[in-house]
């Protein structure tokens, strides 16, 4: 039995669509996001050329809200782009286009999990896919000159998954990332430099281009 047309990696639409998920939408899937995109920028110029597409939502997503203000600042020390953001809840149809989900913590993958699609295979948490894309030999994967980047982008998904098993955490807590929720700037900050740090190694194999310096 095929997967529909365009569910996750079984979709070959010359796209390659990432959604991180967070529990509120308005905190750390909005950080990670937009790093993401602002890393993708810098690596590619323009990463929808690459076809790859960066989106949020959450578990318990405060539809059509703002970023928190404090997650704002983050972003803008990154200088990433913080504008026009609106939350959203996270549903079926997210999950079902996602080729790749990312989530804050493991309860998050846990729950996009448990709503089906066949998510399993493609949801890690960010922490996660981390620790398993620097298992990954870069020169095994897509040359994303001559196969483009979606290609490689996939390949990298299932690399990951097939290592699963066998690169487990040091501790429970080292794939998570905790909430800042109502907290003061310099916790946000925190989260931001480990989002970030995680985000680097990850963007450099889905691309195959390092961080300019």
């Amino acid at each position: 039995m095929t997967a529909p047309e365009g569910r996750g990696i079984a979709g070959r639409t010359g796209t390659f669509r990432i959604l991180h998920v967070s529990t509120g939408n308005v905190c750390r899937s909005p950080i990670t996001e937009r790093l993401t995109r602002h890393a993708l920028v810098d690596r590619l110029g323009d990463p929808l050329s690459g076809g790859l597409i960066v989106e949020s939502a959450g578990t318990w997503g405060h539809e059509g809200a703002p970023m928190e203000a404090n997650a704002e600042v983050v972003l803008a020390d990154f200088g990433a782009d913080a504008s026009g953001f609106v939350g959203r809840e996270l549903l079926d149809e997210h999950v079902i286009r996602a080729d790749l989900v990312l989530t804050a913590t493991r309860d998050h993958r846990a729950q996009v999990i448990s709503m089906g699609h066949s998510a399993g295979l493609r949801t890690f948490t960010l922490k996660e896919f981390t620790r398993l894309v620097r298992a990954i030999d870069p020169a095994t994967l897509p040359d994303p000159l001559d196969e483009g980047v979606v290609e490689r982008a996939r390949a990298l998904v299932r690399a990951a998954a097939a290592l699963r098993g066998w690169l487990l955490a040091p501790t429970a807590e080292a794939d998570e990332v905790y909430d800042p929720y109502g907290a003061p700037i310099t916790f946000f900050r925190s989260i931001g430099d480990e989002i970030n740090q995680a985000l680097d190694p990850v963007v450099t194999a889905l691309t195959g281009v390092r961080a300019p310096h």
